[in-house]
């Protein structure tokens, strides 16, 4: 094996193994700082909002959500109709009418709750709310079009998603407060350290020709 390549080689690689490092590092000092940053804008936060979303009172969830109201003059809510909206406690959701002749007539509602839906019909550009506080299943309907289907369901629970965590959309580690990213950076880094290393090493010690000799030799 020729030693001046190998160590040619291994130089090579430990200079790109040092660049992949110090950027992994940056970028896991990066999202630190940013972390800092939520943090204390949450930490801020003493009026009752976080980042810019009004928090219900009680600790409740305080998002929001919007359901159509017979969208392209379907005859559904969506969502609602063909699969239901699942909130936490304290969503606000609206309910935006898309098409004419349309009403909400709650016909299920948990025990302790007082919605009462919106029984007047109404038309394209009508919206209406209210803040979910009771857990549960709520079942509506649209009177003048229950005979084709038109009805929805909402359920809230506490995660606000469906079961198995399908109704609520993907969530990134970093909002968990986990910044995973630079990690992985570092760990392929190593990976790729010891492959180069190996293969070189491989290369050269087996690579060679059975009839090759070194300068000098005879």
């Amino acid at each position: 094996m020729n030693r001046r390549d190998f160590l040619m080689a291994a130089s090579g690689v430990a200079g790109g193994a040092g660049a992949a490092s110090a950027a992994a590092a940056a970028q896991e000092e990066t999202g630190s700082s940013g972390s800092f940053g939520i943090q204390e804008g949450n930490n801020s936060s003493d009026n009752g909002t976080t980042n810019g979303t009004t928090a219900a009172p009680g600790g409740g969830g305080g998002g929001s959500a919007t359901v159509a109201v017979g969208p392209n003059g379907d005859y559904v809510y969506t969502p609602g109709t063909e699969e239901p909206l699942y909130i936490s406690p304290g969503t606000t959701v609206t309910f935006e009418w898309e098409s004419d002749n349309h009403n909400i007539n709650p016909q299920s509602v948990p025990e302790g709750s007082d919605w009462e839906g919106h029984m007047p019909t109404e038309n394209t550009g009508f919206t209406y709310e209210y803040t979910f506080e009771t857990l549960g299943t709520y079942e509506y309907q649209c009177d003048p079009h229950v005979g084709l289907g038109m009805v929805g369901t909402i359920i809230v629970n506490e995660s606000g998603q469906a079961p198995g965590g399908e109704g609520g959309g993907e969530v990134d580690p970093e909002h968990m407060g986990v910044p995973i990213q630079a990690h992985w950076v570092g760990i392929a880094t190593i990976l790729a350290i010891m492959s180069s290393l190996m293969f070189t090493f491989y290369v050269l010690k087996y690579g060679e020709s059975a009839h090759s000799s070194s300068p000098g030799r005879d």
